[in-house]
């Protein structure tokens, strides 16, 4: 019995039917970017506006305002639609080229869960030291200060930098689910299946924007994800970074981070604040 297409499926093929598939992909994709990272920064910026939250902000005497905001959504929309949004659009001719699938059906939710997986602690390995690379002076100075424009930071400033860091550190996205094909396509020669996915890609890039403006929220929630899986980095672990302008280079896990010694002065700095916790607990208890 042939497969038949779920609903999901069927609305992905009647998209591509009858159109060009570049414009097809460019314009889906560019679209779920801008989407996922405006609609992701929302809850947060709600949290900004009501008092109840502010004591989950790592840096609380930091509070941005209305122009802060505004300034970052400008340089960041420009640096979408000049920069990002080509490479988007030339990411599917490259990656067809390479035999990456479009058509439907998809892979299955466990077998992209996995691929997703080693996209992650891909692209982690390679952030972490392309980042402390860009910490390197004449490159800080050159590059990466942009980024560093807000040391109290807030979740659309995730990809407020220059366009060289934005090209440089998204390779880091990118290049893991290429590199993943080509090794399971022209070296491991494994079944068709296993092969990357356009839906696959999709997902990820979700799953990166959720990470990276998380990450740059500077708010560490107790229902944030560190507190349930430790080696994850979080805001908790990145908002440091901006606050120092040091450390703590990776942007997903913490391990590389605890490997190269980077978190040596970010472990007693927390360490710091909370035995200050604590002594202002039993002081306000006495």
């Amino acid at each position: 019995m042939p497969y038949q297409l779920n609903y999901v499926e069927s609305l992905w093929e009647g998209m591509y039917e009858g159109r060009n598939p570049l414009v097809v992909t460019g314009i889906f994709a560019f679209l779920m970017h801008e989407i996922v990272y405006f609609g992701r920064f929302i809850p947060f910026l709600i949290c900004d506006f009501i008092p109840y939250f502010h004591k989950y902000k790592l840096q609380s005497k930091k509070l941005n305002n209305n122009d802060d905001y505004w300034k970052c959504t400008w340089k960041v929309l420009k640096s979408h639609f000049l920069y990002e949004g080509p490479l988007i659009f030339f990411f599917h001719p490259m990656a067809t080229f390479l035999g990456m699938r479009v058509s439907a059906p998809f892979p299955a939710w466990p077998q992209m869960c996995i691929e997703i997986a080693i996209f992650f602690i891909f692209e982690d390995f390679y952030h972490y030291h392309v980042h402390r690379l860009m910490h390197y002076p004449p490159l800080y100075k050159k590059v990466h200060k942009i980024h560093h424009e807000y040391s109290a930071p807030f979740g659309i400033a995730a990809e407020y930098a220059h366009p060289i860091e934005t090209m440089v550190l998204g390779l880091g996205t990118v290049g893991g689910p290429l590199l993943y094909h080509a090794v399971v396509h022209y070296m491991l020669e494994l079944d068709v299946k296993w092969e990357l996915h356009l839906a696959t890609m999709l997902l990820w890039i979700v799953c990166r924007l959720f990470q990276a403006i998380d990450a740059h929220s500077g708010y560490d929630f107790p229902w944030s994800l560190h507190h349930w899986v430790p080696f994850w980095a979080g805001s908790d672990h990145h908002d440091y970074h901006h606050e120092m302008f040091i450390g703590n280079y990776a942007s997903s896990f913490r391990l590389w981070d605890h490997v190269f010694g980077t978190n040596v002065k970010f472990v007693a700095y927390r360490k710091r604040q909370k035995e200050e916790r604590l002594k202002a607990q039993k002081a306000k208890a006495q």
